[in-house]
């Protein structure tokens, strides 16, 4: 079986070369030697080129002789959520989704992202007593990132 720490090595080693950007968000290796990498990108997104690059690196660098693989290097798609830090970083301006290990649910702009938590804006419109119009209630909340079951950016079409 193939090892995921040298996958990791050698995918990290082209990222350094790269010095463009590029993280890792996810590495799996399966039980039939099926290796999925996912890339992310600090500024933009990730380019087929970029792809292509940290593919060849880690191909050229594993022996088929020791054990047949198949290797499949993408970036990490906005629907597959947030996973890593560096993602958060990110998106930082952005509107996301979040829900909580609890069973609560946040949706808002992501205005600040630490590695400790996540500060999310969000707006409501509530009734305030002696008015008969509502209000718009913005309100900043402070999530641990230990809290997050699962956190997406909100594709908006506007």
């Amino acid at each position: 079986m193939i090892n995921k720490a040298r996958i990791k090595l050698l995918a990290e080693e082209r990222i350094n070369e790269l010095d463009n950007g590029l993280f890792i968000v996810d590495i799996s290796v399966s039980a039939r030697n099926d290796i999925s990498v996912e890339l992310d990108k600090h500024d933009g997104g990730v380019s087929v080129q970029d792809c292509i690059s940290v593919s060849r690196n880690i191909e050229h660098n594993l022996d088929r002789e020791q054990g047949d693989f198949s290797l499949n290097v993408s970036s990490a798609g906005l629907d597959r959520g947030l996973r890593v830090f560096d993602q958060y970083r990110k998106n930082v301006g952005r509107n996301i989704k979040l829900i909580l290990n609890a069973g609560g649910k946040f949706e808002g702009e992501l205005k600040e992202a630490t590695k400790d938590e996540v500060v999310i804006r969000t707006t409501r419109n509530e009734r305030v007593e002696g008015k008969k119009k509502k209000e718009r209630i913005i309100e900043d909340i402070k999530v641990p990132m230990a809290d997050i079951k699962e956190a997406k950016i909100v594709i908006s079409f506007k």
